[in-house]
């Protein structure tokens, strides 16, 4: 039996090793050195962003806007469900209520209709979460923020090197997360960056960075000592984790287009089972340039989706599914809310499937993984 394809494999640019010794013959391996001020002066040009952040996950920058969103007991932020846990965490560790709106059918993203009715007197923002590196609609969400004067805060984790009408993904709201998870189309294993897109926040965000105190300003010259000013945390990466990063982001154009490459091949193969009723294909809205962050199908129901990832085992292939929804879990139950029914994301949750999708991967090994897609819908339990 050939060897198992699985579902990543990080890829590596061949210069990480180099930039990490140079990290270490400069001497600083702590925060905020020469390879973090690289990575995050490439992000700010490569955005428009008015100042980015590196730090140590996702996570960590989205917790970073919770603070900077000076969100507090009983404060409530609308998301989708259907997401990842650190969306609701960053919102429920200051004391907030994560509410909880469905998805769309087409993008899986917060469903753009249904905002407005959850919103409430202690509604502080709205965190649209862009799935796949597909945009939800920010022109739409962007307004509703507006005219109901809420910050609006992308959870971009999965939207490096996307774009919504030509602008990128994590740049429409006050504050944007993107995420540099190993499963991520640039990596650092782990670590992601807040973009602070509103100028008025830029100050604070340094700040609460520097784990609350004024110790950029101390080494600007600014003040003669640094002291604590607000709450804040230790939120940014070592050096070692900047220099890996930096040899991925110089190369994240290239990463980006052969992922593309192999989210179209899988495309155009699955084609005939859409066709025929037993997949349905992932949509791309025409405003939305995405960055072929992973493949995923929806199969016919919960019971073909079992079917289906236990023939891809068998056959070699790490298939895997994707989020359990937030809103009936029991942190969920505990300390958010849901807005209405949330019937789309319940059914998309129990029927998606997400295939081998990486920079390493070869044709070879797509071409094993749609062959084996196929043979399970021939099976009589599959796909139906």
């Amino acid at each position: 039996m050939p060897p198992p394809v699985p579902f990543n494999r990080p890829h590596v640019t061949g210069d990480e090793l180099r930039f990490i010794a140079q990290a270490v013959e400069n001497l600083q391996l702590s925060a905020n050195g020469e390879f973090t001020r690289l990575c995050q002066s490439w992000l700010e040009e490569r955005l428009g962003a008015a100042r980015v952040f590196l730090t140590h996950s996702c996570t960590a920058a989205l917790e970073m806007a919770a603070l900077l969103a000076g969100i507090g007991p009983g404060d409530e932020v609308i998301m989708p469900s259907f997401t990842f846990v650190s969306t609701a965490n960053a919102v429920v560790l200051r004391g907030g209520v994560p509410v909880f709106v469905d998805i769309r059918p087409d993008t899986l993203n917060l469903d753009e209709t249904l905002i407005e009715a959850a919103i409430t007197p202690r509604t502080r923002a709205i965190c649209p979460v862009h799935y796949a590196g597909v945009a939800a609609d920010l022109d739409v969400i962007g307004a509703i923020a507006g005219r109901h004067h809420l910050l609006l805060i992308e959870d971009a984790a999965q939207g490096l090197f996307a774009s919504w009408k030509g602008r990128p993904l994590g740049t429409f709201g006050a504050l944007g997360a993107v995420s540099f998870h190993e499963t991520k189309n640039v990596t650092s294993g782990e670590g992601g960056a807040l973009i602070v897109n509103d100028p008025a926040l830029v100050e604070r965000a340094e700040t609460i960075w520097e784990k609350g105190t004024d110790r950029a300003q101390f080494r600007r010259g600014e003040v003669d000592r640094y002291v604590w000013q607000e709450a804040g945390s230790s939120f940014a990466p070592s050096e070692i984790t900047a220099a890996f990063l930096w040899a991925q982001l110089r190369q994240g154009e290239t990463i980006t287009a052969q992922r593309l490459a192999q989210w179209s091949r899988y495309h155009a193969a699955f084609e005939a089972l859409e066709q025929s009723g037993l997949v349905r294909r992932p949509e791309v809205p025409r405003e939305c340039e995405h960055n072929g962050h992973l493949y995923r199908l929806l199969l016919a129901s919960a019971k073909a989706r079992e079917e289906t990832l236990a023939e891809l085992g068998r056959a070699g292939i790490h298939a895997v599914f994707h989020y359990v929804p937030l809103h009936d879990s029991p942190a969920g139950l505990r300390y958010g809310r849901a807005s209405g029914n949330l019937r789309v994301t319940e059914d998309a949750a129990a029927r998606l499937i997400r295939l081998p999708l990486h920079a390493s991967l070869t044709e070879a090994e797509q071409a094993r993984v749609i062959e084996a897609v196929y043979s399970a819908c021939r099976q009589p339990e599959a796909c139906r």
